[in-house]
């Protein structure tokens, strides 16, 4: 499969009404220090997306969507390795995933941690004070993986 497309201000509009749809989190599309990218279809429309914010040497891994006619494919675990890979790139040691989707999650290898770590460890990211300021972070859920370092 072809990797993902840098999603540019531009196409924010586009983006938020997508992860809207998917019900995740939109705060912080088109901030400096998120990072997006998109799966296209051969139409234009969009598909899929995958989001970054990193926090010193933490990396979350926010707005992980594929269209509902489109999974199972493996095209979501593909975007999520995509975003780990860039998130080592930038000097990542840890990468971190808030929400709900938790056998996704432990198939990338991460493993359930205490929300509240989570969140003292990621607390100035647009995704985390988005989610406190709604009151939505209590239904949610923390993993946490090690990342490996960039090949040299």
């Amino acid at each position: 499969m072809k990797p993902p497309l840098p999603c540019e201000r531009g196409d924010s509009f586009e983006l938020g009404a997508f992860l809207s749809a998917a019900a995740l989190e939109t705060a912080g599309i088109g901030e400096p220090g998120v990072w997006f990218w998109v799966d296209v279809d051969a139409d234009g429309r969009l598909v899929g997306s995958v989001g970054l914010e990193l926090a010193g040497k933490d990396a979350l891994i926010r707005g992980l969507a594929v269209s509902p006619g489109l999974r199972g494919n493996g095209r979501g675990t593909e975007l999520a390795r995509f975003a780990l890979t860039e998130a080592s790139a930038q000097g990542a040691t840890r990468a971190w995933c808030v929400g709900r989707a938790s056998g996704f999650s432990e198939r990338l290898g991460f493993a359930p941690v205490g929300t509240s770590e989570a969140t003292d460890i990621l607390a100035d990211t647009h995704l985390v004070r988005s989610l406190a300021a709604s009151g939505l972070l209590r239904y949610e859920t923390a993993w946490s993986r090690p990342l490996p370092a960039p090949p040299a």
